[in-house]
């Protein structure tokens, strides 16, 4: 996002998203959060900017069947998250960045088996932490 207008609005999504960087989050949920502090942010100005940050490499994006929506992941300033696979809490949101090694095996057996490489910025494994196993 450099060289670009920083408006109230736009640092108010960054300051989102740096906020809550280790979980997943939709455009709703950033436009709930702004309604209930009283922020008026504009619903395609938040869709604008995360498209932007998508194409930058600053979010991930995916497709959450069960909330059927397009949930995010904010990478930072680099684009290291497109290069490993996640896990994420059902219950908490929470997002865990994985060791490639553990999936060595399995990504050169869907190579060979089925011709299949991995996209790691959109692999989500879905579970439940151990804090949320505990309640």
């Amino acid at each position: 996002m450099k060289n670009e207008y920083k408006t109230r609005s736009r640092n108010a999504i960054f300051d989102y998203l740096k906020e809550n960087r280790d979980r997943s989050f939709t455009a709703r949920d950033i436009m709930d959060t702004f309604s209930s502090q009283g922020e008026e942010v504009d619903k395609s100005t938040i869709y604008r900017n995360l498209e932007r940050l998508c194409k930058e490499g600053r979010l991930i994006s995916y497709k959450d069947k069960d909330i059927n929506g397009t949930c995010y992941q904010y990478s930072d300033d680099n684009k290291a998250c497109n290069c490993h696979i996640h896990a994420k809490c059902s219950d908490c949101g929470k997002i865990y960045h994985l060791d490639n090694e553990l999936f060595k095996d399995v990504e050169k057996d869907l190579k060979d088996k089925y011709g299949i490489d991995i996209d790691y910025g959109k692999t989500i494994i879905v579970g439940k932490c151990s804090d949320c196993s505990k309640s």
